[in-house]
């Protein structure tokens, strides 16, 4: 649906007084020109958290209204970055699929959370932050990592049991199990839901008719399968020798990278099919890490890596599937598109590589959070996830954390919880066909709808969930034909406006470290978000209870 509207808004016929080229310059300059505001002269924008303001030294009030820390009550934002950074832009998402991420964002956020919390004290919550990806000891003081790996990157098990379990914040635990029942719900849903029209639609590339786009596209040169195989091949060697030659380095045994590879495979088309009809895209990020950490435990950078194989292979295909299926509607040449993407991500992981380490040569405390000045922008709170993750399942290993030997084995009752939820909504839908609501309810939507957070926060989903509201229920409903015509292109131009200016404001005032100082760039002044509340816990900066 959304491949075609986009392709209707590049291609119809500009009717109207302003053209689409009009508009989407118009747009980028706005945006350009805005985010100078929320990315320099006034960051606080980012996270309007005005509960915290009104509120500075309640822990409590600033734990609910953080946008950064918290449960996001009442936060926005009037930064475009933080709108579509991590859920990308809400303007090309279908509204049914908004509706599933919104009532899971609230099933968690402010009902399971709140409970488990302040109600139940699920795990000892209110030792930890309530909104945290850190790990911690039982007293709940932040995990001495380093003190627990030895020379080899390998855990050192009696270091690790004299500094005792390591403890998550109920947030961190509760997103792990959500994304164990996505990944099963996944499964589940694709195949009650889409299993016949899979297979008959199998049947049907082979012997049935061919539809116009294809008919146009037989003009064009079709790309030769020896290129895909010739690269795959390439790949998997290269990546075997990595494996073999420079184990040490590595950690990953050849088998890892074949298991992987099978994951990655048989992954591609459920999740594929999710993305096509949501715009979300399951992970498989969790389930990698989980498979890998039973198999191969205490081995960090081998969990790393098969996640990376895994995961990452598996969101590429998808995304190049993409790509592709718009060049289809677009008439673009495939081999065209084919050597455009292979020079794109030559290119993009050459410059990636290079700038990841200029940055970890250049800035210094790049990523310790514990060690930069206040408000920094080198957190990385991406990475931070990536570090503790690596932690979890691949240092400690899933079975002192999620397994008899940890404190969260009752999280892998959400796989079964996954696979059997789309069932009942399969049921449901059977037993009344004319609810025409029911079909719409996406439990790998729903349940994974919080898989962003973290790095994601509060703010960025109450935003996200806001504008696309707004675009998918009013502008679409009662200026349907302005949507149509200008929506893909106003999404395009806020995200090209924005990258545009954060380059120039990087080269110009970043890369000298001049920055503003002053109440609207410190942040969200929401401190004490960080802070537990169980009593007696001592934390630096932050009131003892």
């Amino acid at each position: 649906m959304k491949t075609k509207l986009a392709c209707r808004a590049l291609h119809e016929k500009d009717e109207q007084r302003m053209t689409r080229a009009k508009f989407f310059v118009i747009a980028l300059v706005c945006s350009f020109g805005w985010y100078i505001v929320p990315g320099y002269l006034f960051t606080t924008l980012t996270s309007i958290s005005w509960i915290c303001w009104a509120f500075p030294r309640s822990v409590t009030a600033q734990q609910i209204g953080s946008g950064m820390r918290g449960l996001g009550l009442g936060a926005f934002t009037l930064d475009w970055t933080a709108v579509a950074s991590f859920l990308f832009s809400p303007l090309i998402s279908p509204f049914f699929a908004i509706a599933n991420v919104f009532i899971g964002y609230v099933l968690l956020i402010y009902i399971v959370l709140p409970l488990s919390y302040w109600g139940f004290d699920a795990y000892n919550a209110t030792r930890f932050p309530i909104f945290s990806s850190h790990l911690f000891t039982s007293v709940g003081q932040t995990y001495n990592i380093p003190a627990i790996v030895n020379d080899k990157f390998e855990l050192d098990l009696a270091k690790y049991e004299q500094q005792g379990r390591i403890n998550l914040s109920t947030f961190f635990a509760m997103t792990y199990g959500l994304g164990f029942a996505t990944i099963a719900s996944t499964l589940t849903h694709v195949a009650l839901f889409y299993g016949r029209e899979i297979t008959e639609r199998f049947r049907v590339s082979y012997k049935g008719k061919e539809d116009v786009h294809t008919r146009l596209m037989k003009r064009y040169k079709d790309i030769p399968s020896w290129w895909f195989y010739s690269m795959l091949g390439a790949t998997l060697l290269i990546s075997l020798a990595l494996c073999i030659f420079l184990n040490d380095q590595v950690q990953m045994p050849w088998w890892g990278l074949v298991f992987a590879s099978a994951m990655a495979f048989v992954f591609t088309l459920p999740i594929s099919i999710i993305t096509a009809t949501t715009n979300q895209t399951p992970g498989l990020n969790i389930i990698t890490e989980y498979a890998m950490g039973i198999i191969y435990p205490g081995r960090p950078i081998a969990n790393v890596c098969f996640k990376v194989y895994g995961y990452m292979s598996m969101a590429q295909a998808v995304s190049f599937l993409n790509d592709f299926k718009l060049g289809h509607y677009m008439k673009i040449p495939p081999r065209s598109m084919f050597l455009v993407q292979f020079i794109g991500t030559i290119l993009a992981g050459t410059i990636n590589i290079t700038v990841a380490w200029w940055q970890l040569n250049t800035i210094t405390n790049i990523c310790q959070e514990e060690l930069l000045p206040p408000n920094s922008p080198w957190t990385c709170p991406g990475d931070r996830v990536f570090f503790d993750a690596s932690v979890i399942w691949g240092l400690v290993g899933p079975k002192r954390i999620f397994g008899s030997q940890g404190n969260y084995a009752a999280m892998n009752w959400f796989f079964l919880g996954g696979a059997i939820g789309p069932v009942i909504v399969w049921l449901c839908h059977k037993a009344f066909p004319k609810r025409s609501w029911i079909p719409l309810v996406n439990l790998p939507v729903l349940l994974g709808a919080t898989a962003m957070m973290p790095p994601a926060t509060a703010v960025n989903y109450n935003s996200w969930i806001l504008v696309g509201t707004i675009f998918n229920l009013f502008v679409f409903r009662y200026r349907k034909s302005w949507w149509q015509r200008y929506n893909y292109v106003l999404s395009a131009a806020m995200d090209a406006g924005v990258a545009f200016m954060a380059v120039l404001l990087y080269f110009s005032v970043g890369m000298e470290d001049k920055s503003l100082d002053w109440w609207g760039t410190q942040g969200e002044h929401c401190d004490l978000a960080r802070c537990p509340t169980a009593r007696g816990v001592i934390v630096k900066g932050c009131p003892v209870v």
